[in-house]
């Protein structure tokens, strides 16, 4: 009785509190999303917003029930959810049917569920209890390998054989743990470096991404003139390793990726203007966010929404739902509410007194800063449209189940922190 006391006065409210503002705040968009003037009750279970009130009632239990579960369990069982986790990718494409090119949900009677939303959490977990070993210190490279492969394998199998993108390219967001427990900045740079060989190679062509590449390693070759040799060989090294970047990305581009992934880069990039086909999504969401003005049309009165210009707009385009009904003001307070979650979870990462649950609070801020990144940065037109979720915002069930476990396992193995000495 005193332990379960400890656990509610000891868990973060505030955290609690976000999570329930942009949870039924999200619900109430998905229902003007898909609102219209025959529209049934906000709670019936004909509609998607019913369907979702259903699931975030679920999920607010499997929340307390996850704070209920000792928090030693998810470090027992880490990699044996781990194993099962990625028997069960493999077995994804095998039962899943093609929605629009992707093998990725697996249809269980009326439900379909995406096993890919939860695989980034235990993939959180399993780097977490590896890296969290006592014995386990970050000192060169060769420590990186194992967590490397723990995130890299199923980001494989989501990207090779589910072909789902969006959902693959989430789990890089791992890497903000590693830089936090002592990975060199030098391995995010080459990261943003690789990005930018690859854009320029594309936007404009091979010549220019050598003449970058020339200038940078040559300025790195006079830095290190009067050093050792060791250093020399690994800059020549590295150089070889972008030009081979560069010269791939071409490839890359032309015959791996999809013809539609291959048309949303050009498009962003200005290389093709198409409005009515790989540009209409973002398009038509610029319009609605852009007619909603400071103080929007109100809620439920969204003309964009209401005649459906906007596809997808109570899930990956949900944000420009919020743009147009509640204007620039209801889309800043939005966003300064995502700013108060990711700060506190940053604030929850930094205060955790065991490597286990720092590693696995980085990762889990790591995973909710690139979906809202990527998710508000496509319905703006920063970002190539690759479709992933806006964080208990997005309709879904599979998603919000994931971001729930997600977070209220943090939430768990930060209220045990009490009972941990420094």
């Amino acid at each position: 009785m005193n332990r379960s006391n400890s656990i509610w006065s000891s868990v973060d409210w505030v955290m609690i509190a976000l999570f329930l503002f942009l949870s039924f705040f999200g619900w109430l968009n998905i229902y003007g999303a898909g609102y219209n003037f025959e529209q049934t009750s906000i709670f019936s279970f004909s509609n998607r917003a019913g369907k979702q009130f259903v699931w975030l009632m679920t999920a607010l239990v499997m929340g307390f029930v996850i704070l209920l579960i000792d928090e030693k369990t998810y470090d027992i069982l880490g990699y044996v959810l781990y194993g099962v986790m990625i028997l069960i990718l493999v077995a994804t494409p095998f039962l899943a049917h093609d929605i629009k090119g992707s093998y990725s949900w697996i249809t269980i009677g009326s439900m379909s569920i995406q096993p890919a939303e939860f695989a980034k959490c235990i993939t959180a977990i399993a780097v977490a209890k590896y890296m969290g070993r006592y014995e386990y210190r970050l000192r060169t490279w060769r420590d990186l390998v194992v967590p490397f492969l723990l995130i890299v394998v199923p980001m494989l199998i989501i990207m090779v054989a589910q072909r789902e993108t969006g959902s693959a390219l989430v789990f890089v967001a791992f890497l903000l743990a590693f830089y936090r427990q002592g990975m060199s900045g030098l391995v995010l740079l080459a990261g943003i470096l690789a990005i930018i060989v690859f854009v320029v190679t594309i936007r404009w062509s091979i010549l220019p991404t050598l003449i970058i590449l020339t200038v940078i390693f040559g300025w790195g070759a006079w830095r290190l003139w009067h050093k050792p040799l060791v250093h020399k060989v690994i800059l020549t090294v590295c150089f070889v390793v972008y030009i081979g970047i560069a010269c791939g990305s071409s490839y890359a581009f032309n015959h791996i990726l999809q013809p539609h992934q291959r048309t949303r880069i050009e498009v962003l990039l200005g290389m093709k203007d198409d409005p009515a086909g790989a540009g209409y999504n973002v398009n038509q969401s610029l319009i609605a966010i852009g007619s909603g003005q400071f103080l929007g049309k109100g809620y439920l009165q969204g003309t964009q929404t209401k005649l459906k210009f906007v596809p997808e707009q109570d899930t990956d385009f949900i944000f420009c739902t919020v743009g147009e009904e509640w204007g620039f003001l209801g889309s800043t307070i939005v966003l300064l509410a995502y700013l108060g979650f990711i700060l506190r979870l940053i604030t929850i990462a930094e205060r955790q007194r065991d490597t286990f649950s720092q590693v696995y609070a980085y990762c889990v801020v790591g995973v909710f800063l690139m979906h809202l990144t990527i998710n508000v940065g496509m319905v703006l037109g920063l970002l190539p449209v690759i479709g992933i979720p806006l964080p208990f915002f997005s309709y879904g069930g599979s998603s919000l189940f994931g971001f729930t476990m997600l977070l209220f396992i943090l939430l768990r193995l930060d209220a045990a922190r009490v009972n941990k000495l420094h």
